[in-house]
């Protein structure tokens, strides 16, 4: 019965301004500033009305439930939702149209791997919902991000952010060429390296909403990206935060820090500029240069209400090498986070102690020896194996 439904479901029978979008650009250079500032102007202007029906329609709730099921047809909560998989599909286009759709309460739990995270976790026709929502949104505010905002974009992605890291180093330092032998210390160079603290906890939704607003103008998408907002594990209202784990919540995250991309590129001017959601680098030749810290700061507590982390947000030379999207990356070569490397030892520890099975340790390495592949980690990834191999 439930492949039936899946089969039916499948088959469709239902300027010195620098780079002020810059979404479709592959450099900063000046010669392009003013015909991104038109763009910009010609974007942040064009609102969208009428986005509701296309959210709640049966086309768009079948793809959603499609995206939500990928990597997870075998779980419980996927086999059981697709048991009566049209009618809860149903039921879900008549809660979302006629406006009686509530979220069930998060379920929280605790990540340890290593750094202690709180995770919320959706109900499984939650995450088709979310899915609905983004697959109608997001086009329209991806037009409106920089081409520098790396993390949960199509196309993006943390091994692009690291390329692009690479390219800005190379122009800041000048090729890396200086006189004399080469070496990291002779690298030229330096990096505001920010973070932004507790972000997810601390995004202010009435803010969040005025952004949203901006562009969306469809009563019925406020409506439904308020419903989200408001749902939390401990089921009370807080006006602050978006739960790790849920799809929307890595979107809106673009969209709420696309404010600090626009006022880092636009007003304060900065070339070299990279986002990963809440981790934020700028290079310059200068340092005198990057001490524009304290306008973002102040940028960030009376527009967004955050605030930089005291201990993870300084200002660093190139030659130390700059810790982002889980590398330490120098201008001649990148090292992996030694947390992350800390963190595969004690998979293998709890491999040895056989908390772990063959089968899963297997599909661990597999998934870390591709990540680490991209750092000058041979000897590393070879150690790291053969430790797995002495347990077999």
């Amino acid at each position: 019965m439930a492949k039936e439904g899946v089969a039916d479901l499948n088959s469709n029978n239902f300027d010195d301004r620098l780079n002020v979008n810059a979404n479709n650009s592959e450099d900063n250079d000046n010669k392009h500033s003013f015909g991104m500032a038109l763009a910009y102007q010609d974007i942040t202007m064009k609102t969208y009305n009428n986005l509701y029906p296309k959210v709640y329609s049966m086309r768009n709730l079948i793809a959603a439930w499609k995206n939500a099921r990928k990597g997870k047809t075998k779980k419980d909560y996927v086999i059981e939702f697709e048991k009566n998989l049209r009618d809860n599909l149903i039921a879900l286009h008549y809660e979302l149209k006629y406006f009686y759709y509530k979220p069930k309460t998060l379920i929280t739990f605790i990540l340890r791997d290593p750094k202690t995270r709180k995770i919320s976790k959706s109900d499984f026709r939650d995450r088709i919902v979310h899915n609905a929502l983004v697959m109608v949104i997001e086009p329209i505010f991806d037009k409106t991000f920089i081409y520098d905002s790396y993390a949960n974009r199509k196309g993006k992605g943390n091994l692009s952010a690291i390329k692009r890291l690479r390219k800005f180093m190379g122009k800041v330092s000048r090729n890396g060429k200086v006189e004399g032998w080469f070496n990291n210390n002779q690298i030229k160079g330096y990096c505001l390296k920010a973070d932004i603290k507790h972000y997810f906890q601390e995004v202010d939704h009435e803010i969040f909403l005025n952004i949203i607003e901006k562009k969306i103008k469809d009563e019925g998408v406020i409506w439904l990206v308020k419903r989200i907002l408001d749902n939390n594990a401990s089921g009370n209202y807080s006006g602050k935060g978006m739960p790790l784990g849920n799809l929307t919540s890595q979107f809106f995250a673009n969209v709420y820090l696309n404010e600090l991309d626009y006022f880092i590129k636009h007003w304060l001017k900065a070339r070299y500029y990279i986002r990963y959601v809440d981790d934020f680098i700028l290079l310059n030749s200068s340092k005198e240069q990057l001490i524009s810290g304290g306008a973002i700061e102040d940028f960030l507590i009376k527009n967004l209400r955050l605030e930089l982390h005291p201990d993870k947000s300084k200002i660093i030379p190139l030659s130390k090498g700059i810790d982002f999207v889980g590398f330490r990356n120098f201008y001649h070569y990148k090292l992996l986070r030694k947390r992350n490397i800390r963190n595969m030892e004690r998979k293998i520890s709890k491999f040895t102690d056989k908390e772990i099975s063959k089968d899963k340790m297997a599909e661990i390495f597999q998934g870390w020896n591709a990540y680490a592949k991209w750092a000058d980690s041979f000897n590393l990834r070879l150690n790291i194996l053969g430790e797995i191999v002495k347990v077999l």
